[in-house]
């Protein structure tokens, strides 16, 4: 049986909510880490946690802030850019899967959203046996800095054609990983998809992306991700 459930997540200092989806027979889990003054809740992550429970996979919403902490970020957003302080939580929270029955035995994997995916890059980086795949959307991959060449899982790096700066910055960053990598152009799409059709393309190409990389598999993925080609440094 499969089950969807609100957890509590300890990590050093602190208590996260997180929310645990696990289909029935998973290939594998997926682990989101929202971007700048968002949460468990977003939207646009919780469309790609669903396209991904339609192919099996686990999916783990969470927040990377305490409350209070969200409160104290409303007023300055200086936690929000701590992708240090991320980071290290999202490893924490990896070490949580590694330990719960349903999730321990499944192969691991990280979606990170804006400045949400330079803090999957380093926790990929931190624990390099777990991770198996990353996928990135709108992310800001500069802001794991010197991490990047120690990435090892493959990554890929999705981003709106009209997103120019964001554009450069993962081209820039996709020559830097230390694995394979791919950069996907979701074409005539800005910084948050939010064009017809836009999310459902980041989704599906998330999907196949862990289906290729996470699971092993080679349904989706035959003929699919044409529009960019892997790297490998």
């Amino acid at each position: 049986m499969g089950h969807d459930d609100e957890v509590a997540v300890p990590v050093a200092g602190a208590m996260l909510t997180a929310n645990l989806a696990v289909p029935p027979h998973a290939g594998g889990v997926v682990l989101f880490a929202h971007g700048s003054g968002s949460s468990r809740r977003s939207p646009r992550n919780r469309t790609v946690a669903s396209r991904l429970a339609q192919v099996g996979l686990a999916t783990v919403l969470t927040d990377l802030l305490t409350a209070e902490e969200e409160r104290a970020d409303a007023v300055d957003g200086r936690l929000r850019f701590d992708v240090d302080l991320l980071g290290e939580r999202l490893a924490a929270i990896i070490d949580w899967l590694t330990d719960r029955p349903a999730t321990g035995r499944l192969p691991l994997g990280l979606f990170g959203a804006s400045t949400g995916a330079a803090a999957a890059l380093q926790a990929a980086a931190a624990r390099p046996r777990q991770v198996r795949a990353v996928v990135s959307r709108g992310g800001r991959p500069d802001l794991a800095g010197g991490r990047l060449g120690a990435v090892r899982a493959p990554t890929l790096l999705i981003v709106g054609e009209l997103d120019r700066q964001v554009l450069e910055l993962n081209e820039d960053a996709s020559s830097r990983l230390g694995g394979v990598s791919s950069l996907w152009i979701v074409p005539r799409a800005s910084h948050l998809f939010e064009e017809p059709g836009a999310l459902d393309e980041v989704a599906s190409a998330a999907a196949e992306w862990f289906d290729r990389h996470l699971v092993g598999g080679h349904g989706a993925t035959d003929g699919g991700l044409s529009r960019q080609d892997d790297t490998d440094p």
